[in-house]
């Protein structure tokens, strides 16, 4: 539990302490995103945040790394990879394929590590499952990076229930990354919350989301049955899931493309309501938190009781679409 502790304080205080210096070189590098119609902010924002929070998250994990399992070796390069390709994004905006390429070459080394899907089916089945649950929330935290404070809030709640989680399981290697992820998440908000001196970029966004998903994949409920605490993961990450879902459908339904920057994110879509930017922001926060409880209520349910609170979550996320949807006619 002191490591637990420690690999939290350090994530927070690299964090806080090199967040400055990335904005900084931000500037000085040209890592800037610039004011447009689609954006919210009026003022050109330095984008390396991201580097902070994976410095923040990285030399927490690494100065303890002979108390971890080996397994961390492959999470830190996997993930590394991931916001490797985020940065060089932020800075010549790569295509939607090379992104996902990275995404791709993390998802194989995790493989070579053991880190996958195990459910109940045939192997090449949870292999594919696991890529698409990698880059599904990887893209879905970088989807909801789109107003201050966002996704860096909702990584550290997402973070916080799987650190809880970890412990109450056991799991050493999985409470020390979520311990680092939230306290790079905390750290960062100090410069991020509205109104925000730096925005975290692809590097940040990507690593954050992709980090997650392997922690979601690494979560074990030895009393319980894999046949329900599947769904414990998709519940901790159940806002950005429902926000990226109700985008691609109301994109499509447009007949525009799902990659296109927009204000149809339900953060954007709150404001429209007369919300102001942190009141939505922080709706969202809680949101996220009653996701993390539901997701709390799964891992110790039966098989009924899993099943039974995942439709009625089901069936409100998809009511609650359709209504944002039929309200843009």
């Amino acid at each position: 539990m002191i490591t637990i502790i420690a690999v939290f304080l350090i994530a927070l205080a690299v964090t806080v302490v090199s967040t400055p210096w990335a904005r900084r070189a931000a500037i000085g590098l040209g890592f800037v995103d610039a004011p447009a119609q689609r954006k919210l902010h009026g003022t050109p924002m330095p984008l390396m945040g991201g580097v902070a929070i994976f410095a923040g998250a990285i030399i927490a994990v690494a100065l303890f790394a002979g108390e971890l399992p080996r397994q961390v070796v492959g999470v830190v390069m996997a993930s590394s990879i991931v916001a490797l390709t985020g940065l060089v994004d932020d800075r010549r905006s790569l295509p939607a394929w090379i992104k996902l390429l990275g995404q791709l070459a993390g998802f194989s080394i995790l493989a070579y590590w053991g880190v996958r899907v195990r459910l109940p089916l045939p192997l090449w089945l949870n292999y594919v499952a696991t890529f698409v649950w990698l880059a599904g929330i990887s893209n879905a935290i970088n989807f909801l990076d789109n107003m201050d404070g966002l996704s860096a809030g909702i990584s550290g709640v997402a973070a916080a229930f799987i650190l809880l989680m970890g412990l109450q399981n056991g799991q050493f290697l999985v409470s020390s990354l979520a311990a680092a992820v939230l306290g790079a998440c905390l750290g960062f908000l100090r410069y991020n919350f509205k109104p925000a001196q730096i925005f975290m970029g692809d590097v940040g966004a990507l690593f954050l989301g992709f980090l997650l998903a392997v922690l979601g994949l690494q979560l074990r409920f030895p009393d319980n049955s894999n046949f329900v605490t599947w769904m414990v993961p998709v519940m901790i990450l159940g806002l950005p899931i429902f926000d990226t879902t109700l985008v691609v459908i109301s994109r499509l339904r447009r007949g525009v493309s799902p990659n296109t920057a927009g204000k149809d994110h339900i953060s954007h879509r709150l404001v429209a309501m007369g919300f102001g930017q942190r009141e939505a922001v922080l709706l969202l926060y809680l949101a996220a938190g009653m996701f993390g409880l539901i997701a709390l209520f799964v891992a110790e349910a039966t098989v009924f009781e899993g099943y039974v609170m995942g439709t009625a979550v089901a069936l409100v996320a998809l009511y609650a679409i359709w209504r944002l949807i039929k309200n843009e006619s």
